[in-house]
C-alpha cells in the first residue's frame, strides 16, 4: 500500500464518475509465473503445486470444489482456500499498521447517502481492534442544508465557508448531535456470541464493541468580519488538544472529532470540516489522513488515479489556481512563488520536481510549527493563520472542479508533514479494507515520502552514477562497465538525488517482446544504505515496467540473492530468461537467476517508450 502502487505516469483533469473495480481479493497459486511464454506457463514448482477435486453430495447433488496442500496433506473446501489466502496476504499489512494514528474524514455526502456508511463503520471497528488509533471526524454540511430546507431557510456561502446566523447555528448542532448519536451506535455491537462460546472466553458476553470519546477536543474562535462580510457563529481551529486526544486513543478509544468548537469566552461555533480535519492530522502527528468521499478521482481519460506524489498533486493543483477559489487558498497558503508552476515531464509525460541551478528543489517542504498544540508559532507566541485547510462552498457542492478541493487538502496535509492521504470513494463497499491491505490499494494516494528525489537519470548524472557502482564493480558484485556502456545504457536508469548529489540508481533493460525486463545495478552510496533507498529504487522500476506493459522482471545476482527474496522474487532456470538476453550472459561468474511477476498496470494511462527494444 504504503508505497506499492499502480502508478499514474501522467494525470489530466480530474472529474467525477464512477470507476468499474474488481473489488474482492483475488489469490493465486504459489509457484505460477503466469508468464506469456509457454515454458513459463509449464514451470510450477513441483513443493507448492496444487490439485483441486470436488465431490458431490448426494442428498442435495451440490457440488464443492476442494484444495489439496501437499505439504499438509488436508483436503479444504474452495472458500476457506480463498480465506487462508486472504488472510496470508493481509497479515504484512496488518502488522504494518498496528498502533498506527488514522484521521478518518467522513464526508457528508457519504453519510447522507448511508447505503454503504454500515460496512465502512464496522470496517473501523475491526481495524480499532486489529490495533489501529482511529480519529473521526464526520462532516455535516449536507445535514445542516437539510434542517435549513425544512424550516426553510437558505444556507449562505462566501469562499469555503458558511455564513453562520443563529438557525445555521442550531442546525449545526441538531446534526452534529445526531451524527455522532448514530456512529456510537453502529460502533457498539460487541463480538459475536457464537465466536465467544466458540473460544471459551465468556467474560466478553456483555463487551461493547468500540468505546467512542467525544469532547471539545479543540479550540475555536470566530472567523469574524472578513471582507464585509460578517460571518457570525462561523469558527477556526484555534488549538488542538493533542494531549487529550493522545491519551484516548492510547485508552483504546476511537475519538469522535465533531466540527462543532468552542470558544474561550464559552461560545459554540461551527467550523469547516476539512479544516479541523486537517489540523487534527497535522496536530497529532498522523501516520495517514483518509478522506471517504462519495465518489473516485478520475483523470481525464475516466480512470482511477492510484497514485500522486506530492510535486505532482501541488501541481495539478497549481495549474488550477486561476480558475478554482480553493486552489489558489492553498496556493496562498503554502506560498512559493507565483501559480504559474513549471512542470518539466519526465520519460512518460510523469511530472518531475523543478530544480534549482544547484539541483535542489525550488520549493521546500511547508512544515507548520506546534507549540503544545497552539497552532503556527509566529515567533512571539500569539497564534497566526490557519491550522489546517478548509474546503467547501459552492464551487465544492458543485463539483465544477470535481475533486480539486479534496487534492488540494491532501496536498496541503502532505506538505504540513503526514507522509500519506488517502482519497477513497466510499460507495465501493469494503473500500478501507481493499485500500489497506491490498497491495495496490482501491482509491488515491499522495504521498511525500515516495519516490521523493527520484527521476530519470541525466547525462550529468554519470560521474555520480559511476562513483556509486565503482566499489562494487570492483568487489565483483556488479558487472564492469566501460563508461562507453553505461552512457548508452544511461536511458535506462534511474536515480535518486539528494541536495544535488546522486545517492542511488537503479537501472531496468524491457524486452517488449517477452513481456519482461532486466533489473541491473542497483546502487546505493555506502553512507545512505539502511534508508530504504534501495527499495523505493526497486518499486519505482516495477510501477515503470507495469506501466510499459511488461509482466514480469529478472535479474542475474551472485551474492544479493536474500535481498530480492525477500521482494518478492523467486529463484528460476536459465531457459526462462529471455533468449536475447541468454546470449550474452556471461556463465563465468555463474550467477543465480531470479523472476517476479508485475501486478498489471490498471492506470489505463499509455506512457511513451524511450527505450531501444531488446538494449
Amino acid at each position: 500500500m504504503a508505497s506499492c502502487r499502480s502508478r499514474p505516469p501522467c494525470v489530466g483533469t480530474l472529474s467525477r464518475g464512477e470507476v468499474s473495480e474488481n473489488s474482492g481479493f483475488r489469490s493465486r497459486p504459489p509457484g505460477s509465473w503466469g508468464c506469456p511464454k509457454r515454458m513459463r506457463q509449464n514451470h510450477v514448482s513441483s513443493s507448492t503445486r496444487q490439485q483441486r477435486r470436488s465431490w458431490t453430495n448426494t442428498n442435495s447433488g451440490e457440488r464443492k470444489s476442494h484444495s489439496y496442500f501437499g505439504d499438509s496433506g488436508g483436503v479444504v473446501a474452495a472458500d476457506e482456500t480463498e480465506l487462508v489466502a486472504v488472510l496470508r496476504e493481509a497479515h504484512p499489512y496488518v502488522n504494518l499498521h498496528r498502533d498506527s494514528k488514522f484521521v478518518v474524514m467522513l464526508s457528508a455526502e457519504l453519510l447522507d447517502s448511508g447505503s454503504t456508511l454500515d460496512g465502512i463503520l464496522k470496517d473501523i471497528a475491526f481495524l480499532h481492534h486489529l490495533g489501529i488509533k482511529f480519529v473521526l471526524v464526520p462532516g455535516t454540511q449536507v445535514q445542516i442544508d437539510q434542517l435549513l430546507a425544512e424550516r426553510g431557510r437558505e444556507p449562505t456561502y462566501v469562499g469555503r465557508y458558511r455564513v453562520t446566523d443563529s438557525a445555521s447555528l442550531q442546525a449545526a448542532k441538531e446534526a452534529a448531535g445526531a451524527i455522532s448519536v448514530m456512529i456510537e451506535a453502529k460502533l457498539s455491537p460487541g463480538p459475536s456470541i457464537y465466536n465467544i462460546r466458540r473460544h471459551g472466553d465468556s467474560s466478553r458476553l456483555h463487551e461493547t464493541g468500540v468505546r467512542v470519546d467525544t469532547g471539545n477536543f479543540f479550540a475555536a474562535k470566530r472567523r469574524g468580519v472578513v471582507d464585509g462580510v460578517d460571518f457570525g457563529a462561523t469558527g477556526l481551529v484555534k488549538k488542538i488538544d493533542v494531549d487529550r486526544i493522545c491519551e484516548r486513543l492510547d485508552s483504546g478509544s476511537v475519538v469522535l472529532l465533531r466540527n462543532l468548537g468552542h470558544s474561550s469566552s464559552g461560545e459554540v461555533l461551527n467550523c469547516n470540516t476539512y479544516e479541523v480535519a486537517t489540523a487534527c492530522a497535522l496536530a497529532i502527528g498522523a501516520d495517514k489522513l483518509i478522506c471517504i468521499m462519495d465518489g473516485p478521482i478520475l483523470d481525464e481519460n475516466g480512470h482511477l488515479v492510484r497514485f500522486l506524489t506530492l510535486q505532482e498533486a501541488d501541481t495539478l493543483v497549481r495549474k488550477r489556481a486561476q480558475q478554482s477559489e480553493i486552489a489558489a487558498n492553498y496556493v496562498k497558503a503554502v506560498g512559493d512563488g507565483d501559480i504559474s508552476f513549471p512542470e518539466p515531464l519526465g520519460y512518460n509525460g510523469m511530472v518531475t520536481t523543478p530544480n534549482n541551478h544547484i539541483g535542489r528543489p525550488i520549493w521546500e517542504k511547508h512544515t507548520p510549527t506546534f507549540q503544545n498544540g497552539v497552532g503556527f508559532d509566529n515567533g512571539n507566541g500569539l497564534w497566526s493563520g490557519e491550522q489546517g485547510f478548509a474546503i467547501g462552498g459552492e464551487e465544492r457542492i458543485s463539483r465544477l472542479n470535481g475533486y480539486l478541493s479534496e487534492l488540494a487538502a491532501a496536498a496541503f496535509v502532505c506538505r504540513g508533514g503526514v507522509k500519506r492521504v488517502h482519497l477513497l470513494d466510499g460507495t465501493i463497499s469494503g473500500v478501507l479494507l481493499l485500500e489497506l491491505f491490498k497491495r495496490d490499494g482501491m482509491g488515491t494516494m499522495v504521498a511525500s515520502d515516495v519516490y521523493e528525489g527520484t527521476r530519470e537519470a541525466k547525462v550529468e548524472d554519470l560521474a555520480g552514477i559511476r562513483q556509486i557502482i565503482k566499489p562494487l564493480e570492483e568487489s565483483g558484485a556488479l558487472v564492469r562497465r566501460t563508461d562507453e556502456e553505461l552512457l548508452r545504457a544511461l536511458d535506462s536508469f534511474v536515480v535518486v538525488e539528494r541536495e544535488g548529489q546522486i545517492i542511488a540508481c537503479a537501472a531496468l533493460f524491457p524486452f517488449f517482446d517477452d513481456k519482461c525486463g532486466e533489473v541491473a545495478a542497483i546502487a546505493v552510496a555506502s553512507d545512505c544504505r539502511g534508508q530504504g533507498q534501495g527499495d523505493k529504487l526497486l518499486d519505482y522500476i516495477e510501477k515503470k515496467a507495469s506501466a510499459l506493459g511488461l509482466e514480469m522482471l529478472f535479474l542475474l545476482t551472485t551474492r544479493t540473492a536474500d535481498w530480492f527474496v525477500r521482494r518478492g522474487f523467486q529463484e528460476c532456470p536459465i531457459e526462462m530468461i529471455p533468449e536475447a538476453r541468454r546470449e550474452r550472459i556471461n556463465l563465468s561468474r555463474r550467477s543465480k537467476y531470479y523472476m517476479k511477476k508485475l501486478l498489471p498496470d490498471r492506470s489505463g494511462i499509455s506512457v511513451v517508450r524511450t527505450f531501444q527494444y531488446g538494449s
